[in-house]
């Protein structure tokens, strides 16, 4: 039997990316319930931290810069560094790259646990780790990192995802601009091919217009604004583009919108994190694994017909996203709206 009363230090290895992260944010949120006198700290690459400054179960958020190129050496070695000094009990690698591992493993914790090797990313992650376990039968990845806690004697049945409310001057602009109801259009990713064309996004604003008297706000990341300045140029008025957000700025947004529509991408996560109603837009990526979490999303998938899953670009003439009609995402947002208003 494992003694719960030993896990005192624990430290997160998930250096990102965005939609990662708030996968993994419930298995903090669990620590801390079972331990709610332990030191849970988080390694984070530097420019992924932003998330984790809303999340208060956490301890220590250590930001390491874990870019490739001259000082990438340097900078590892100053990050080991940093985590070796707190001796944590346990170190848990959700990410289950050779990098992740690595960092997991000098930070000199007695048990280092990761994924078993058919899960890891990279096979060679698992020669670190002291303990491994198979999520056999599991298929949303906010479960699989749930289930590596059951080494540690943890079983969790409600995921949580404890981010703060935060006060944002953005959202406060976009609520007044949109007349208090919007929908949220996220037509940015950062795989080409989980981008659905901007012409159809602008569909779905008109749509939303003139069939709810809902605006559509445009969303944009780094690199983004010209394929969202599109969604507005084609939606005969019907979206706005949105400002300049900051993470804590989608977050108040998401909280506030009457719905998503989105590829699977970071801010799709964060919306479905906080409780936005979803519409989400599957193709190389599986909706049984990535999807939004809750059971009245709806998803709008070719998952089953894509011949280039996990790849960050298509290796065919037409990415199978393109196979999803207007009509059919149209059909998917009525039947999502209805479902919110019958549980209204």
């Amino acid at each position: 039997m494992v003694d719960l009363h030993h896990v005192n230090r624990v430290l997160i290895v998930r250096l990102g990316a965005l939609g990662d992260i708030v996968h993994a944010i419930p298995v903090a949120a669990a620590l801390r319930r079972a331990f709610p006198d332990a030191q849970i700290d988080w390694l984070v690459s530097t420019k992924h931290r932003e998330i984790l400054d809303l999340v208060p179960v956490i301890d220590r958020r250590l930001a390491i810069d874990d870019r490739a190129g001259a000082g990438a050496v340097t900078r590892m070695l100053a990050g080991i560094r940093e985590v070796r000094r707190a001796r944590y009990d346990v170190a848990l690698d959700l990410q289950g790259l050779l990098k992740s591992a690595v960092l997991a493993r000098s930070a000199g914790a007695r048990r280092v646990i990761g994924f078993s090797s058919r899960y890891v990313r990279e096979p060679l992650a698992r020669a670190f780790y002291t303990e491994a376990h198979d999520p056999i039968g599991v298929a949303h990845i906010v479960r699989q990192n749930l289930a590596l806690l059951e080494r540690i004697g943890l079983t969790v049945i409600a995921p949580e995802f404890p981010i703060e409310q935060v006060d944002s001057a953005v959202a406060r602009q976009v609520r007044e601009r949109a007349g208090g109801c919007y929908a949220l259009l996220n037509p940015g990713a950062a795989w080409p091919n989980k981008r659905w064309p901007p012409s159809r996004f602008a569909a779905v604003a008109a749509s939303l217009a003139s069939r709810h008297g809902v605006a559509s706000v445009v969303l944009w990341g780094p690199g983004e604004q010209s394929l969202a300045e599109e969604v507005v140029a084609a939606s005969g008025g019907a979206a706005m583009l949105s400002p300049p957000t900051s993470i804590a700025d989608v977050v108040a947004l998401a909280r506030a919108a009457a719905l998503m529509v989105s590829g699977d991408t970071g801010p799709t996560h964060v919306a479905a994190a906080v409780g936005t109603p979803i519409v989400g837009l599957y193709g190389p990526t599986h909706p049984s694994r990535n999807g939004p979490w809750s059971s009245h999303d709806v998803t709008v998938s070719r998952d089953a017909i894509c011949q280039c899953h996990h790849l960050r670009r298509c290796r065919l003439e037409r990415m199978c996203l393109l196979d999803i009609e207007v009509d059919e995402v149209l059909s998917a947002v009525e039947r999502r709206l209805a479902s919110e208003r019958s549980r209204v």
